[in-house]
């Protein structure tokens, strides 16, 4: 049964893809965004179906399905092939379920777009994508998956193609995931090399069995590493994620909550039996977590547009998820990954609903008050921000973000046999970044949603954007529930669920800690209460120097910097090859030669010309000449004849 059903998860938003493509102007909205809903909704209905196959099964089990045989060069060998097993269960779950309920909302956000089916066309691809992705046994198969992802959220960044920008960002994106995917195949052909395959099992078996030489497994880590820091937006790849609000609101909610940014974490999470051979890399993946979940974090806190804020806070919670894998704990990173999915996929859609209500407009300090004409929406958003913030026990992100901070405190790395690096930094770090959470989205909240009322409110939601609200509403909250601290009622259901033989707990965890993880968003929530929550704000804007704040505002200019060191090199190698000397000896040879053949054209036209005028000239003298001489009087003509006759006598007698 799992060989025919585990094909048919991905077929069948693929075949939906195709159908609503092909039929582009020959239905109507309603009957695309149907088609599109019901595509990924089998698929939901797939991936619980064979997800409670597996758990019936034993411990360790897995449903392998080989599709075709691809690859067979030599000793190397790729199939196209599938495999569930628990950790691609948790994915597919997150991609499916989160992705029908963002589906069912699109339906009604882009039902009087004209570009409708082309867009469901992308959303339900990308899904396929994602999933190909996730559930590859091979990882070429997977680098597949990896590409058709890139290709998706370049065509839905770039969805409204009319306006330039939107172009460019989607360009953006697409350039610089490239570079990540580059890196990544080369890490991929180191591993094909060593290892003599890319089926996932072999590559990991041969690392752990000492097949593969250290510097090879830290070189493919290396490598593998800085593709999935490109396609998650860690730095120094961050740049092309806030720029990507240009879509369309509901694949802004795909990308950050179940595909595009989470397939690095995800990447990281299944190779983790080899970044756990390569103690360089996994330090190196730790501290550029936690320098852009804090970076993530001190430019969410100055954003004033809604959407940039959001797309900040998922760089930040990146962050967390890498601060994770980098300390071994990569159930938390999946476990976060989870969380975050139902929170931001509920903040995305909720300031979708709030933008489309006031008349498009994304200004924070511009909106205000939206609490009264909006209330429904309003607790909506301040569910997904109370989760976001990790408000302790009442929400999903607590006990996600928990788990990372207990991970954090308890890791040492092992550097060298001499040298050892403590957690205990990095603790510190993610608990700043806690409270910097909570600050910067309950600025957005008190700002946004209270104070006096700014833009006027229009219209009201759907249903069928309210309902994957209230459903993602109910996920923030009680989604985190499955796995617990071990200073609150012991529950490990989600590590179980992982990885039932080595279930991960911490029974000699402080309470100090836990209490740490639960009041720093707490204390963030307070301060922003005071600085932006009264009648009378204490604070408009984030005091300092105006040139800091412009600086956090456009990333810390990264993007000047990476248009200095590479765009601006770039265009000057291609002015130079433009201009190139050779390139202009060549030219100047060619415009010669053109120039002399146009000269010697000109004067051959002029001599024929001239010729032809004389030749007329010529004939009209003959002419008149004859015309003298044929006068109709016959003694001429008889004298004439006697000059002639006697001319030809005197040559004859002469020669």
């Amino acid at each position: 049964m799992g060989e025919i059903l585990l094909p048919l998860l991905i077929l069948c938003p693929l075949v939906a893809s195709v159908i609503v493509s092909v039929s582009a102007g020959r239905m109507g909205a309603c009957a695309i965004g149907a088609i599109a809903c019901v595509g990924v909704g089998l698929s939901a209905i797939l991936g619980i179906v064979l997800s409670v196959m597996l758990l019936s099964g034993p411990a360790a089990g897995v449903l392998p399905v080989v599709l075709w045989r691809w690859i067979h060069v030599g000793g190397f060998s790729a199939d196209i092939a599938l495999t569930l097993d628990r950790v691609s269960m948790v994915m597919v779950l997150v991609v499916t379920v989160v992705g029908l309920l963002i589906h069912v909302y699109a339906v009604g956000y882009m039902r009087d777009d004209p570009g409708i089916a082309r867009f469901f066309g992308c959303m339900t691809l990308f899904v396929a994508a994602m999933l190909v992705l996730v559930l590859a046994s091979d990882l070429l198969c997977l680098f597949i998956g990896w590409e058709g992802v890139g290709l998706c959220s370049y065509l839905l960044i770039g969805f409204w193609y009319d306006d330039p920008a939107h172009t460019a960002a989607a360009r953006k994106a697409f350039y610089m995931t490239r570079m990540g995917d580059a890196a990544l195949l080369c890490g991929l052909l180191l591993l094909a090399t060593a290892a003599g395959s890319l089926h996932i099992g072999a590559v990991l078996a041969a690392v752990t069995d000492g097949q593969v030489a250290p510097s090879g497994v830290n070189a493919a880590a290396l490598f593998i590493l800085v593709g999935a820091l490109a396609k998650s937006a860690q730095i120094p790849f961050q740049t092309w994620l806030p720029d990507a609000m240009a879509g369309p609101t509901p694949t802004s909610a795909l990308i950050h909550a179940a595909t595009m940014v989470t397939a690095g974490v995800y990447l990281i999470a299944r190779l983790h039996d080899l970044f756990a051979m390569a103690a360089p890399v996994m330090a190196l993946t730790a501290v550029l977590g936690t320098l852009t979940l804090l970076m993530g974090a001190c430019t969410a806190m100055v954003q004033t547009d809604l959407k940039r804020i959001l797309a900040w806070s998922t760089i930040s919670q990146l962050g967390y998820m890498f601060l994770a894998l980098g300390c071994g704990v990569w159930q938390a990173a999946l476990f976060h990954l989870m969380t975050h999915a139902f929170f931001k996929a509920l903040l995305f859609l909720t300031a979708g609903a709030v933008i489309m209500r006031a008349g498009h407009e994304q200004d924070i300090f511009r909106l205000g008050g939206l609490r009264h004409a909006m209330p429904g929406l309003t607790a909506a958003f301040v569910v997904g921000a109370s989760a976001l913030a990790g408000l302790p026990l009442v929400t999903a992100g607590f006990y996600s973000k928990e788990m990372i901070l207990s991970g954090v405190w308890h890791v040492h790395f092992g550097l060298t046999r001499e040298w050892t690096l403590s957690g205990h930094p990095l603790w510190g770090m993610a608990l700043l970044g806690a409270f910097l959470t909570a600050l910067y989205i309950f600025r957005c909240v008190f700002i946004a949603f209270g104070g006096k009322p700014g833009t006027v409110a229009t219209g009201r939601t759907s249903r069928l954007m309210g309902i994957p609200l209230g459903c993602l509403c109910f996920l923030s909250l009680c989604g985190g529930v499955i796995e617990m601290p071990d200073t609150l009622p012991p529950l490990h259901l989600f590590t179980a669920l992982l990885d039932p033989k080595t279930p991960l707990s911490h029974a000699d965890e402080p309470i100090w800690l836990v209490l740490a993880g639960a009041l720093a968003p707490l204390a963030g929530l307070g301060v922003a209460r005071v600085l932006w929550g009264r009648a009378a704000p204490v604070m408009r804007e984030i005091p300092g120097q105006a040139a800091i704040t412009r600086l956090a505002r456009t990333g810390w200019g990264m993007d000047a910097l990476y248009d200095r060191v590479f765009v601006q090199p770039f265009r000057l190698l291609t002015w130079l090859t433009h201009h190139d000397i050779l390139d202009q000896a060549i030219t100047g040879t060619g415009r010669v030669t053109r120039a002399i053949s146009g000269r010697v054209f000109r004067a051959r036209a002029g001599f024929l010309d001239m010729l032809a005028i004389w030749g007329t000239r010529a004939r009209g003298w003959a002419g008149r000449l004859l015309g003298r001489l044929d006068n109709g009087r016959v003694r001429w003509y008889a004298a004439w004849i006697a000059g002639g006759l006697c001319a030809g006598l005197a040559m004859a007698v002469l020669s």
